[in-house]
């Protein structure tokens, strides 16, 4: 019987058990968007994850609105990365970059540049700024011209990626964000090839990952989808019409592994009764299916055991355990994160969390 604890081959990566981390934003990187020296202690204290999903990363400046995410869109970028995945490896773990593109979910104030999104929408609420929460502003559509430009930031994104060091990348078409943003009929009202039928919404999520696969290779290349449920305003009306075929679409593409983050009626990161959909999708993507969204430890166990699913990604556990795979295999007891360090700016909360010493 396949275990929790046991290794599995994520396309060309050799994890050496099947609990990922998962991306965790934690806003340590400089005001230009350039990763510090504290981010390789903190990646490499959890490198005895299988695998570590950076936090989401910009692919452009008008991509990326968070204050002080990284990117990996310059030369300098790449550079302040490279030792962290070396610390990484150098503990024998794995990290991918998780290839971000927030869509309206930006705010000028932090990229210079109006939001752009599939359709011409507002988010709901507010957005995160360097002065604070502001009312989210009306996106901009995107043209045929900005769809093409954009491509090409995956594709720069993708080889810089690499050229940091990364053992691959994971296209974040998830959570609200652009591509979710493009596959989901509340958020897009387009006429034209890219909207209206599933097929057509899903376009520009295949066209960014056959242009990922192209620079570094399906094996290389994952992709993470959240089917169920409103995330920043982001939901579907049919999403198994949508997400099922999307899923079928990666599957022919021959993508490493697929994640689904699927909330539920208690869900700690959004609250849906829309139903989770990894058994269609399932049925029809046959590489690593990868959980993610509030699994305790028996349910993780029980999870990969019965052959639901093949990995399960934890994101919050891995914030207050760096140790998170050793506590889980000998059920030792779990630290609880503080909310309020999540997007500080120092150690606190971030690279402190002791590991386990008891043996």
């Amino acid at each position: 019987m396949t275990t929790l604890f046991d290794p599995i081959q994520l396309g060309a990566i050799d994890a050496k058990n099947r609990i990922l981390m998962s991306p965790l934003t934690r806003a340590r990187g400089t005001r230009a968007h350039v990763p510090t020296a504290i981010m390789a202690e903190y990646y490499a204290q959890r490198a005895s994850a299988g695998l570590i999903i950076s936090e989401a990363t910009g692919i452009s400046r008008e991509g990326l609105g968070w204050p002080y995410a990284p990117g990996i869109w310059s030369q300098e970028q790449v550079e302040a990365w490279k030792p962290i995945t070396r610390a990484v490896h150098d503990k024998g773990g794995k990290i991918v970059v998780q290839l971000w593109h927030m869509g309206r979910m930006v705010h000028s104030s932090v990229t210079g540049q109006q939001p752009v999104s599939s359709s011409a929408t507002t988010a709901p609420g507010q957005i995160h700024t360097y002065e604070g929460k502001q009312d989210a502003e009306q996106a901009r559509a995107l043209t045929r011209e900005d769809i093409s430009r954009i491509l090409g930031d995956y594709e720069v994104a993708a080889r810089n990626a690499m050229a940091a060091g990364f053992d691959g990348v994971q296209i974040h078409a998830a959570n609200g964000y652009l591509i979710d943003e493009f596959l989901r009929d509340s958020t897009n009202h387009r006429e034209d090839e890219y909207g209206g039928s599933p097929e057509n919404r899903i376009r520009f999520l295949r066209e960014v990952t056959e242009r990922v696969i192209a620079t570094i290779g399906a094996d290389r290349t994952s992709v993470r989808l959240s089917p169920n449920g409103d995330t920043q305003g982001c939901i579907d009306s049919a999403p198994e019409t949508v997400f099922v075929p999307a899923a079928k679409l990666l599957n022919d593409l021959g993508i490493g592994f697929l994640e689904l983050r699927e909330p539920g009626p208690n869900g700690t990161f959004g609250k849906t009764d829309q139903p989770k959909l990894h058994g269609p999708i399932r049925e029809v993507f046959r590489n690593p299916l990868v959980l993610n969204q509030d699994y305790t430890r028996e349910e993780a166990i029980e999870t990969v055991a019965n052959g639901t699913a093949d990995a399960i990604a934890f994101g919050r556990k891995f914030i207050a355990n760096p140790d998170l795979p050793r506590r889980l295999a000998e059920n030792l007891p779990l630290q609880t994160d503080n909310i309020k360090t999540w997007y500080s700016r120092g150690e606190e909360g971030y690279t402190d969390y002791p590991f386990y010493d008891k043996e």
